[in-house]
C-alpha cells in the first residue's frame, strides 16, 4: 500500500513536470507564431477579439460594479467607526484597483469564460481529428488556432481592464456618495496613482491576457477520450488558467515592489 502511495505521488509529480514543459513548448511556438505570416490572420484575430471582449462586457460590468460598491461600503463603514474621516477612501481605493485588484479580477473572470471556451473548442477539434487534419496539410495547430486567440486576448484584456477600472471606480464613488455622503471631488483624487502603479497594472493585464489562451489552448490540444475528455479539458483549463494568473500576479507584484524599493 505504501509503495502504491509513493508511486501515485511520483506519477503525479512527473505528470506536472511533463505538463509544465509541454506548456512551455506551446508558449514558445505561440511567441514564434506571432511573427509568422500565418499567425497574423487579421480576420480571425478580429473575430476572437469580439468573442473575448464584446461578449465579456456585461459579465465584467456587473461583477466589477458590484464589487466596487461592496468594497467601498465596507471600508467607509469601518472608517466611520474609527475616525469618520473619509477623505482618503477615494485615493486609496483607486490606487488599489489600478495596481492590484482590477488586473487579477478581470483575468480571473476571463479565465473562467474565455479559458473554458478555448479549451472546449480546441478539445472538440482534437477529438474529432480536425487538429490532425491540420497537421497533415502542413499547418501548425498552434500557429493556426492559438496565435490569433493569444493576440486577441492580450488586446482585449487590456481594453477590458481599463474599462473595468472605470466601472469599479464610478460604482465605488456612487456608493460612497449615496451611503456616506462623500463628495465626488473628494473621492475622484488620482494623486496617489503613480506611473509605477499604472505600469504594474498594465503589465499584469497584458501578461494575464497572454497566459490564458496558452494554458487553455494546451489543455484543449491535449484532450483525449471523446466528449468526456472535452469536459475534463474544460475543467483543467479553468483551474490551470486561474492558478497561472494567480502565480503570475504574485511574481509581477513582487518584481514591481522590488523595483520601487531599489528606486528609493
Amino acid at each position: 500500500m505504501i509503495g502504491n502511495f509513493f508511486a501515485s505521488i511520483g506519477a503525479f509529480v512527473l505528470g506536472l513536470i511533463e505538463a509544465f514543459f509541454a506548456g512551455l513548448s506551446i508558449a514558445g511556438r505561440t511567441f514564434r507564431g506571432v511573427f509568422h505570416p500565418r499567425g497574423r490572420a487579421r480576420g480571425e484575430v478580429l473575430a476572437q477579439m469580439y468573442q473575448i471582449g464584446n461578449r465579456s462586457l456585461l459579465f465584467v460590468t456587473v461583477t466589477l460594479g458590484a464589487l466596487g460598491m461592496v468594497l467601498v461600503f465596507q471600508v467607509c463603514l469601518q472608517i466611520n467607526k474609527i475616525t469618520g474621516d473619509q477623505s482618503q477612501v477615494g485615493p486609496e481605493f483607486i490606487r488599489g484597483m489600478v495596481h492590484a485588484f482590477v488586473p487579477i479580477l478581470t483575468a480571473m473572470m476571463l479565465a473562467t469564460r474565455v479559458g473554458a471556451g478555448i479549451a472546449a473548442e480546441l478539445g472538440s477539434m482534437t477529438v474529432t481529428e480536425q487538429v490532425d487534419a491540420l497537421r497533415m496539410t502542413g499547418v501548425d495547430p498552434v500557429d493556426y488556432l492559438i496565435v490569433p486567440r493569444f493576440l486577441a486576448s492580450i488586446i482585449m484584456t487590456l481594453v477590458l481592464g481599463i474599462y473595468a477600472t472605470v466601472i469599479v471606480v464610478v460604482a465605488g464613488a456612487l456608493m460612497a456618495h449615496t451611503a456616506f455622503d462623500v463628495n465626488y471631488a473628494v473621492f475622484f483624487v488620482f494623486e496617489k496613482v503613480t506611473w509605477g502603479d499604472l505600469g504594474v497594472g498594465l503589465t499584469k493585464l497584458a501578461v494575464h491576457g497572454g497566459a490564458i489562451p496558452i494554458v487553455s489552448g494546451y489543455c484543449g490540444l491535449s484532450t483525449t477520450g471523446g466528449s468526456e475528455g472535452v469536459g475534463t479539458a474544460t475543467t483543467r483549463a479553468v483551474i490551470n488558467s486561474s492558478l497561472t494568473v494567480i502565480i503570475l500576479d504574485f511574481v509581477i507584484s513582487a518584481i514591481g515592489l522590488m523595483t520601487v524599493q531599489a528606486g528609493v
